[in-house]
């Protein structure tokens, strides 16, 4: 009797071991390290994607991307989950254009739009090829985007912060889309009202691989 109830609490105790679930992503934080490329989807679900590089409604006029997926840096991915949940308070959120970008695209992009004012030469590498940068807007909780002014990826001077013959709208989303940005350690592209990258990121090796779409 004693043999056969040794063996059931041996099968019980040996089971908890399988049993427990696999801790989801968002809790193994301290597991990963600061410059390992995550996808953000895994860490929130709170974004808005429209990756538009993974279409055909891009300057380039052609889809670069095998799917649309987000990946970045863990730092920039929680410094964007930060940013992104003060604009939740406000009642909007962003919504992603583009963001770590392999090497080959910024090359082809370069062979279109020769211009260091609006597309990184591919030489010195992009902060999007380092994966810290992100190209993004505001949506309001009806999901519909925020006024900036120009449309993304528009390579004129009405894209720039510096630019202010614009609604007064226009200028306070802009204002507003930097402020918090800003707070949360990205730094402004001044051509570009759109684009943002993590300070830190500067210094990072640049990169070509292909996430995987499977």
């Amino acid at each position: 009797m004693n043999k056969i109830l040794y063996f059931l609490i041996f099968i019980l105790f040996s089971g908890l071991g399988y049993s427990q679930e696999k801790i989801p992503k968002q809790n193994e934080q301290h597991t990963i390290h600061d410059t390992t490329f995550v996808n953000l989807k895994d860490y929130s679900t709170d974004f808005v994607y429209d990756m538009r590089y993974a279409t055909t409604s891009n300057f380039l006029k052609e889809k670069v991307y095998d799917c649309a997926e987000c990946y970045l840096r863990y730092k920039t991915v929680k410094k964007l989950i930060e940013a992104n949940q003060k604009f939740m308070v406000l009642g909007f959120r962003i919504k992603l254009y583009d963001c770590y970008r392999p090497l080959a695209i910024q090359k082809i992009m370069w062979k279109i739009v020769p211009n260091p004012i609006y597309v990184a030469d591919p030489s010195k590498g992009s902060i999007h090829n380092r994966g810290g940068a992100v190209d993004i807007t505001l949506v309001d909780k009806n999901g519909l985007e925020l006024e900036m002014g120009t449309t993304f990826d528009y390579f004129e001077k009405e894209a720039s912060h510096n630019y202010t013959d614009l609604p007064e709208k226009v200028l306070q989303n802009r204002k507003l889309l930097k402020k918090i940005m800003e707070s949360c350690s990205f730094k402004a592209f001044q051509s570009e009202w759109w684009h943002y990258h993590l300070i830190s990121d500067e210094l990072d090796t640049i990169s070509n691989f292909k996430w995987n779409c499977n």
